[in-house]
């Protein structure tokens, strides 16, 4: 079975920035305050966090330091999701060694690719490390869907064990095909049921 990164809010964070870059002292501060209050997991470098506008070095400072403050008091899951396999690839790797808990993918955007596309894509990114991995679906903000159908066939990828997923419309299909083991994170506010 594969066991749930976490259960509760998990917490998109977002990266505070000056005119200089990342503001270090201001995301400290935000991460002490989502632990001090109850935080699940972090999400470092996810949309919240503007990761697709961070140039690598930034990002790839935002995920090690995140990790650095956490000091293991919550799992750390860091954003690597990328249009380029080589780039999430490279980021992902990154993430493993800084000591994140996990990386969240997001589904390649602006350059629409099949099912199969998207298969292969994430599989390349499993592959290359061996931490989970936390497939991001949110087709409003990407064009692109991921597929209950193919889902099934990556859950099946032993390190894939979750997805954010902003298709609520097909969690239930998710649950029928890919089963209790693979876990499902609702990644819209307005759908969570208090």
């Amino acid at each position: 079975m594969k066991k749930p990164l976490f259960t509760g809010s998990g917490v998109a964070i977002v990266t505070p920035f000056t005119d200089d870059g990342v503001n270090y002292s201001k995301l400290e501060e935000l991460i002490n305050f989502q632990i001090n209050e109850g935080t699940d997991a972090l999400i470092i470098c996810g949309t919240t966090g503007e990761a697709s506008t961070m140039p690598d070095d930034e990002h790839k400072a935002a995920i090690k330091f995140a990790v650095e403050k956490v000091r293991g008091r919550i799992p750390v899951i860091a954003g690597t999701g990328s249009n380029d396999t080589r780039h999430a690839i490279e980021l992902s790797k990154y993430a493993e060694e800084a000591g994140s808990d996990a990386i969240l993918s997001v589904t390649p955007y602006y350059n629409k690719t099949t099912q199969r596309g998207l298969y292969e894509h994430f599989k390349a990114i499993a592959d290359s490390i061996e931490i989970p991995v936390v497939l991001y679906n949110v087709p409003g903000r990407t064009n692109l869907n991921i597929n209950p159908e193919t889902l099934k066939a990556l859950s099946e990828i032993e390190n894939i064990v979750a997805i954010k997923e902003c298709n609520l419309s097909q969690a239930g299909d998710i649950v029928n095909l890919c089963g209790p083991d693979f876990h499902i994170y609702s990644g819209e506010d307005g759908s969570v049921v208090p």
